[in-house]
C-alpha cells in the first residue's frame, strides 16, 4: 500500500492500493483509480471519473465529472479536463478477432495521448489515440481531436480544426478572415503571445 499524505478520497471511490496520489489531492464519489496510476499534488478528480492503469496526471489538474482516461494517457501539470471528456486509446477497436475469439490485451496496440501543461479540454470532447495537445491549447466543447494541437492553439469541431489562439489566461482570439493568427496583445490580460503561438 502506498503512503498517502493529506489526500481526500471519498468513501465510495475505488483507488488501487499501488496508485500514487499526491498531497492535497481530492478524489470524489464513485471515481475509480486503477493500479499503477499516478496523480500529482493538489488535483481534483471529480465524481465518476475513470483513471485507467498506468495513467499519469500531473500536479494541480482539474478532472471534472464522468471523464474517462484510458491506458496510455499522460496529462502534464495544470490541465483542465471538462465533464464527460473521453480519451480513447485504440485506433482499430474490435471486441473480437477475425476468428471470433474475444480480444485480449495482446491483440491490440495502445495509442498514447499526451496533454501538455496548462491545456484546457472542453466538455464532451473526444481525444483520439496518438494525439499530443500542446501547452496552453484549448479544445472547444464537443470537439473530436484527430490530430496534434499546437501550443496556444484553439480548436473546435468534428474533426477539430483551428479557430484561433488561446492565451494562458484562457482568452480565445480568433484568426483573421484571411486565416492569419491573432498578433496583438491579449485583450483580456495584455500578455503578448509569441508570433508562432498556435500558428
Amino acid at each position: 500500500m502506498t503512503e498517502r499524505t493529506n489526500v481526500r478520497i471519498h468513501a465510495t471511490a475505488d483507488v488501487a492500493a499501488d496508485a500514487v496520489i499526491g498531497p492535497g489531492t481530492s478524489i470524489w464519489n464513485q471515481a475509480q483509480v486503477r493500479e499503477r496510476a499516478r496523480i500529482g499534488a493538489e488535483c481534483i478528480i471529480g465524481k465518476n471519473v475513470y483513471v485507467d492503469a498506468g495513467v499519469t496526471i500531473g500536479d494541480r489538474c482539474k478532472v471534472q465529472n464522468n471523464v474517462s482516461l484510458y491506458h496510455g494517457v499522460t496529462v502534464e501539470d495544470g490541465v483542465f479536463i471538462g465533464p464527460h471528456v473521453c480519451f480513447t486509446n485504440d485506433r482499430l477497436p474490435r471486441a473480437v478477432n477475425a476468428d471470433g475469439s474475444l480480444k485480449s490485451d495482446d491483440d491490440w496496440e495502445v495509442g498514447p495521448i499526451v496533454v501538455r501543461r496548462g491545456a484546457a479540454l472542453g466538455a464532451n470532447s473526444t481525444i483520439l489515440p496518438g494525439v499530443t495537445i500542446g501547452a496552453w491549447a484549448m479544445v472547444g466543447s464537443g470537439s473530436v481531436v484527430t490530430r496534434n494541437v499546437a501550443d496556444h492553439e484553439l480548436v473546435v469541431g468534428n474533426p477539430a480544426r483551428r479557430l484561433g489562439t488561446a492565451c494562458t489566461c484562457g482568452q480565445a482570439m480568433r484568426d483573421t478572415a484571411d486565416g492569419d493568427p491573432f498578433r496583438g496583445p491579449c485583450p483580456s490580460c495584455g500578455t503578448q503571445l509569441p508570433v508562432e503561438a498556435g500558428a
